[in-house]
């Protein structure tokens, strides 16, 4: 049962509540560079993503978002830190929400005036707090870094914000330790209202980062704790999209998109199992269906293997089998194969009517 938290409108997109949980992700241009920016914006908002995130350094960064957001389609926010200037003139440029620490913005009267910014246009605050940035105090209090000590500062922070008479806000509290991420987690969403965005920050390369953050996010957003997520990622900003519609979905969290299934290679295979298995993902990815493929090494067991699959192949010595349900509807060459596929998930709704 997911835990319900307070709606928050960041732009077009409503997150909280009993709303689907969005996907994040952020640019890895220089935000000053519009048309590069732009550009991969654009691609983030076709692989699906739902919230983009911009790192704003220079006032000539905050300038350009208005320019940025004339040009996309999802809500765009400005992470700021130290300069709590840069906040209040990327609200002024549109930003549909601000992502601060308020613990490196500076004194009570410059987080005063980042809020009352926000307050005039009611822009949600992100408030983040990472591990690596833990007051030293908190550090001293529980003995190190850990998961008490981010739970108290975020908290102390979210009140501050509340005390200044604001609450349209969003947690996010990160490690790049996945257990220590896991029970801050556990820890903060009985102690708050609001929604929480979820990630395991520094997580790695693609390789390293998928398999830390497919963790971590399983134990988080199993327990129902999550309103929005990143899979962080060093490596195309793409990575992450896929990454995350993936959790989601073997999570039973969302839905839509074809899941692919293969088996591993083994010495009955005769086809390049890996090839072909990568390229009916590539294949999938821009069919807009809600089943499940099956790609299989052999003729032996794949039609058996196949058959949770709503249609599957499997290879053979110079040929394969198209397979529905588990039941062979076609022997086709090698050669011919994919294209096979293909054509039968372009027609299935017609077959399928």
């Amino acid at each position: 049962m997911r835990m319900l938290t307070k709606e928050v409108s960041i732009g077009n997109v409503k997150i909280g509540g009993k709303n689907p949980i969005a996907i994040q992700s952020m640019t890895n241009t220089k935000t000053e560079d519009v048309t590069a920016t732009v550009a991969q914006i654009l691609e983030l908002e076709k692989a699906g993503c739902d919230i983009i995130r911009c790192a704003v350094p220079t006032m000539e960064a905050a300038k350009t978002l208005k320019d940025i957001k004339e040009e996309i389609h999802i809500p765009l926010v400005a992470d700021i830190h130290f300069d709590y200037r840069l906040a209040m003139a990327s609200v002024e440029n549109g930003a549909d929400k601000i992502r601060i620490n308020p613990g490196n913005i500076g004194s009570p009267e410059r987080i005063q005036a980042v809020v009352d910014c926000c307050r005039e246009k009611n822009i949600p605050i992100r408030v983040g707090v990472n591990s690596g940035s833990l007051e030293k105090d908190l550090v001293a209090k529980y003995h190190g870094v850990t998961a008490e000590g981010i739970v108290e500062s975020a908290l102390d922070k979210i009140k501050l914000i509340e005390d200044m008479g604001y609450d349209n806000l969003v947690i996010s509290i990160k490690s790049s330790d996945v257990l220590m991420c896991a029970k801050a987690h556990e820890l903060i969403a009985p102690k708050t209202g609001h929604p929480l965005h979820v990630g395991i920050t520094e997580s790695g390369t693609v390789l390293s980062g998928n398999i830390k953050s497919a963790v971590g996010l399983g134990i988080i957003l199993s327990q129902g704790i999550g309103d929005t997520i990143r899979v962080s990622l060093t490596g195309d900003p793409k990575e992450e999209i896929k990454s995350a519609k993936l959790i989601l979905r073997t999570l039973g969290l969302r839905k839509g998109g074809i899941e692919v299934v293969s088996c591993p290679t083994c010495g009955r295979t005769q086809i390049d199992l890996i090839g072909l298995a990568n390229k009916v993902e590539n294949m999938v990815e821009d069919i807009p269906l809600d089943i499940k493929v099956a790609v299989m090494g052999c003729v032996v067991n794949g039609p058996g293997e196949a058959k949770e699959a709503d249609i599957g192949i499997a290879g053979g010595k110079g040929e394969g089998l198209l397979i529905r349900k588990g039941e062979v509807v076609k022997k086709v060459p090698e050669s011919e194969l994919l294209d096979a596929l293909r054509e039968e998930l372009l027609h299935w709704n017609e077959i399928h009517a």
